[in-house]
């Protein structure tokens, strides 16, 4: 059973995130955005309503400053202090659409933003000025910097597309289409629309090497970065309909995923990429793969099988389309947190292995 924590929203809740000290923040419809004690028994710590009533469609916690807590609010980026939440102590007008996601690096140096316009605006946190503008052809829905590589990040977006940049360089230094794949895998999909994979979500693991990345084709797919290019490595069917969020649990391969049919998933990847890896935590060599992927971008047969022997090791039947998930430790162990359309939050516990 979930417990629900309520009296933060009036609204839908759109989007969540967890500060290491254990603070959560939720973001909602029409402005609202909530500040919740992970430790407490689920009542709001701080509420806040901003003008003018543009959603929160992003919130995230600065790594090195937890008391740092950045909001995306319609088109806007906003710096509020979660010691005392009221007026932002920033606001910043990098992005010119609503903005979908937000991404800081470990250090908290920069701050990413993907918004409906296929833009990635990276600014750099001291000067306050965005320092590089990334582009999708298309919405761009997640961004996510690497673990260990503060000049790296991945991004996926309705374009189909994923991408691995370098805030040195402007473009892309390697991008794969996910229904070109899908295509070549399988021949006699081609020509088949009217399930695309559009990408919605991704996530990297604490190695910094691997990352997965949820589409609207219901599957699931984990791509392990080598060098300044990444390759496909397994490729599971997580959900009967579109995979709306992704998550890596901090420091190991399981991955929770949460889906348009109303259902969190929790998978166990380790055995296949954590053999190549010398923990989730710390790996900075790459060995080689027992059953590498292709080197044209195809899946080699043991992993195109994937999906086939690839089962979850928890099924959550939250019942409601997944808006968001984030993962944080509650009384000693960790919990899965849901947004939904719904104005309260659900709590799930997970267990340790």
């Amino acid at each position: 059973m979930a417990a629900r924590w309520a009296g933060g929203h009036s609204g839908a809740v759109l989007c969540l995130g967890a500060s290491r000290e254990g603070l959560v923040a939720s973001g909602g419809e029409r402005g609202e955005l909530a500040l919740w004690d992970g430790g407490g028994e689920g009542s709001p710590v701080g509420r806040l309503r901003l003008p003018p009533e543009d959603d929160v469609g992003a919130v995230a916690f600065c790594p090195r400053c937890p008391s740092r807590l950045y909001a995306a609010h319609g088109a806007a980026l906003l710096l509020l202090d979660a010691r005392a939440l009221g007026e932002p102590v920033e606001r910043l007008q990098v992005n010119e659409e609503e903005i979908n996601c937000l991404a800081l690096d470990e250090a908290g140096g920069f701050l990413a933003a993907a918004d409906d316009s296929g833009a990635i605006k990276v600014v750099d946190v001291a000067s306050k000025k965005a320092c590089r503008a990334l582009r999708h052809s298309n919405i761009c829905s997640s961004v996510a910097f690497r673990p260990q590589r503060p000049q790296s990040l991945v991004s996926c977006g309705l374009d189909m597309q994923v991408m691995l940049w370098n805030l040195q360089k402007a473009r892309p230094l390697w991008t794969t289409n996910l229904q070109e794949c899908e295509t070549e895998d399988n021949p006699q999909s081609a020509g088949q629309l009217f399930n695309p994979p559009l990408a919605h979500s991704l996530s990297v693991a604490s190695c910094g090497n691997i990352f997965g990345c949820g589409a609207q084709d219901g599957k699931v797919r984990i791509f392990r970065v080598t060098g300044v290019k990444f390759e496909r490595e397994l490729e599971f069917k997580g959900h009967s309909l579109g995979v709306s969020q992704v998550l890596f649990v901090p420091e190991t391969y399981r991955l929770l995923t949460g889906g348009n049919d109303g259902k969190v998933l929790l998978w166990d990847v380790s055995s296949d990429v954590g053999k190549q890896q010398k923990s989730p935590a710390k790996s900075l060599h790459r060995r080689k793969a027992q059953a590498p992927a292709r080197k044209d971008g195809k899946l080699n047969k043991a992993a195109s099988n994937d999906h086939a022997r690839i089962l979850p090791k928890l099924t959550i039947e939250h019942g409601e389309k997944v808006n968001w998930l984030t993962c944080t430790e509650i009384k000693g162990s960790r919990r899965v947190l849901v947004a939904d359309q719904s104005s309260s939050i659900s709590v799930y516990p997970l267990p340790e292995s």
